[in-house]
């Protein structure tokens, strides 16, 4: 009986461990986050980090041009329209009444334009025999001339009918992004009331607040690297493509509108961005990069440093030479590229090639040279 007892633990001990076995191999690794930066050669030092905001280049209200009862909505917050698509409906019952009543009128005119030239006709035929006064003659050519007027009058004003129907109908200038509704169905609209918002497709902004100390270091045209959270890994060029000439009376900062060069389909509106502004002028190969000391790692005896790399966001344990070691910082002469994210703190308790999420410092000022 101890026999058969002894060889029901061992299976229940064997099937404990190999349970826990698959437990932990379905434990998935968070990428570890590391405090990382990006760095630049001291030529071409960081001038500022601002926060920015992803924003549309072109951004116009659509409204109506006549007024009236709106009684449909196509499309709703957040929808993709396209250049010539109805978006919204007023009730066109009274435009069409006015229509039919101007073509009428139309009808009549040119009834009496006809009347009118066929007694212009009659009159100067009997002119010419003399068998009416000249007098009675200019007036039937005075009476063509009005009746081609009223004519005319009333084409002008059937052909403005005919648009205005066409009016109760909104529809969109641009392709673009619907980014808010103003206007609900069954309400009276004004003409010129905006109904909605569209937000263009095509350049995007990047809006930021400079501080009036960089003020002086900004132009038009002048180029900054732009980070998305929500597009880890990724840096996009901007150039500032105007600058407010006035600061905000609130905040005291210059409202800067930046352009991103080649926006991809991951950069959408309202996003957050990391707008980096660094000095003029271009950086040379063999120029150094200041970083921390804390950033300084071995690789057997050589110095080294961790980069993560830009595609799959792995270490790699990078030996580097340094050219000059101060109190706090040190100066790397070759081994690294402007433009690479190196680890500053915690670079004991990471591995080559493991997977992890950079943060950037909370004061990036306390690991500048």
């Amino acid at each position: 009986m101890s026999m058969r007892w002894r060889e029901i633990m061992l299976t229940l001990s064997g099937a404990l461990t190999l349970a826990a076995c698959h437990a932990k191999d379905a434990e998935v690794t968070l990428p570890r986050p590391v405090i990382a930066v990006v760095v630049h050669r001291d030529s071409k030092p960081v001038l500022a980090t601002l926060p920015g905001e992803v924003n549309a280049r072109y951004a116009t209200p659509l409204s109506f041009r006549i007024a009236g009862k709106l009684i449909e909505r196509k499309v709703r917050l957040g929808d993709t329209v396209t250049a010539g698509q109805a978006i919204a409906r007023l009730d066109a019952d009274d435009a069409q009444r006015s229509l039919a009543s101007a073509q009428a009128q139309l009808m009549a005119a040119q009834h009496r334009l006809t009347f009118a030239e066929q007694q212009l006709d009659r009159d100067r035929a009997q002119a010419q025999e003399q068998l009416i006064s000249t007098a009675q003659l200019e007036q039937t050519q005075d009476a063509y001339v009005a009746a081609a007027a009223q004519r005319d009058q009333a084409l002008q004003q059937f052909a403005l009918l005919q648009n205005q129907t066409q009016y109760t109908v909104l529809t969109a200038d641009h392709a673009g992004v619907i980014t808010a509704e103003d206007a609900d169905t069954g309400q009276n609209v004004a003409a010129g009331q905006a109904v909605y918002h569209l937000a263009w497709s095509g350049e995007v902004d990047i809006l930021c607040d400079v501080p009036e100390s960089l003020l002086n270091a900004l132009a038009i045209g002048s180029s900054a690297s732009v980070s998305l959270p929500a597009a880890t890994g990724r840096r996009f060029t901007a150039h500032v493509r105007e600058l407010s000439p006035a600061a905000d009376p609130g905040s005291r900062t210059y409202r800067a509108k930046l352009t991103l060069d080649a926006p991809g389909p991951e950069v959408r509106l309202g996003m957050t961005a990391t707008v980096t502004f660094a000095a003029a002028g271009e950086a040379q190969a063999d120029d150094p990069i200041t970083l921390p000391a804390s950033a300084l790692f071995h690789d057997g005896n050589a110095p080294a440093v961790w980069v993560v790399r830009p595609g799959d966001q792995a270490l790699e344990l990078r030996r580097v030479q340094v050219g000059r070691y101060d109190d706090r910082t040190i100066s790397v002469a070759r081994g690294l590229n402007d433009g690479e994210r190196v680890v500053l703190q915690g670079v004991h308790t990471v591995s080559a090639g493991e997977t992890v999420r950079a943060i950037a410092p909370l004061h990036p000022e306390d690991f500048a040279s």
